[in-house]
């Protein structure tokens, strides 16, 4: 396959996992408005248990995938400690500090700050693994924070409660880091491993870890007792936004590279725009629609070349 065919297969990979990522907060909002819904009475899921349903559910997939990408190159001491803290940062520390997020905070407000992580993962990949952008890289990526920062200007001046804001924020954006360490560590190591090996360890280093928080915090009975709306949304969750992605985002990074997968991420805000408002009666305006035009402007500036 030509240069010019692999950048675009992983432009389009990075699109299809940004699409797949930016569900996932469709699903967590549905889950925690059920007890005000269909399941009046009930006490509403906690994040924990969201979040063990999801790797559970997601679990099958990614140990099959390991299974068939065993590779001939091994890890030594350092590579291993780095693939832990990458599969920790990844999918555990970004996923649960995200969900705790959204139970303050509104979908479209937590893809706002979440999407800080493309600026994040440059960073991290220039100070520690000396990458290099050119000048329509920095452009493609001014261009998507001025669409996001349009996009949600009206949900921040909507905000009542600035205390909840404030928490809600507070995690997401940690939650950003997380991913953006996640990113920026994975580029290096797929290289090595192979982006399904890759993936496929990280998810299993992601899953012990949310095992162990559940069985610390929660009756372990308590996640066989949910409702089964729960447990539906939940294995949607893992597939359209767990499974699917990952290996997109993976495979578009060993493309592209972490730092151009990140920016392209960045059309999510855009999807979530459209599905928190058809799904969830979140409010759309003119500044979400132009702020959506100017994020579509700069990832078709980024799938250039």
């Amino acid at each position: 396959m030509t240069d010019q065919k692999n950048y675009r297969l992983g432009f389009w990979l990075a699109i299809g996992a940004a699409a797949g990522f930016s569900a996932k907060a469709i699903f967590v909002k549905l889950a925690y408005s059920l007890p005000n819904t269909a399941l009046q009475g009930a006490a509403a899921v906690d994040a924990v248990t969201l979040l063990t349903l999801r790797m559970l559910f997601a679990a099958p997939a990614f140990g099959v995938a390991a299974l068939r990408t065993r590779g001939a190159n091994t890890l030594d001491l350092k590579h291993w400690l780095a693939l832990v803290v990458v599969g920790l940062a990844g999918y555990y520390g970004a996923s649960i500090l995200d969900f705790w997020g959204l139970a303050y905070i509104s979908a479209g407000l937590e893809r706002l700050i979440l999407f800080t992580y493309p600026s994040l993962t440059l960073l991290i990949s220039v100070i520690f693994f000396h990458k290099r952008l050119n000048g329509r890289d920095w452009l493609a990526l001014l261009l998507t924070y001025i669409g996001i920062s349009a996009a949600f200007a009206h949900d921040l001046h909507l905000a009542a409660d600035s205390t909840v804001i404030w928490t809600g924020g507070a995690l997401v954006f940690l939650s950003s880091l997380s991913y953006a360490i996640y990113l920026a560590g994975g580029g290096e190591l797929i290289s090595r491993l192979g982006s399904g090996r890759f993936t496929a360890l990280a998810m299993a280093v992601a899953t012990v870890a949310t095992l162990a928080h559940y069985c610390i915090s929660r009756p372990w009975a308590e996640i066989l007792n949910q409702p089964w709306q729960i447990y539906g949304l939940a294995f949607g969750m893992a597939v359209f936004s767990t499974v699917v992605p990952v290996f997109m985002q993976s495979a578009a990074i060993k493309h592209i590279g972490a730092g151009r997968a990140s920016m392209i991420g960045m059309l999510g805000p855009v999807a979530t725009i459209a599905l928190s408002w058809w799904l969830l009666a979140e409010p759309i305006s003119f500044w979400q629609l132009g702020g959506a035009a100017i994020v579509i402007a700069g990832v078709a500036l980024i799938g250039k070349r």
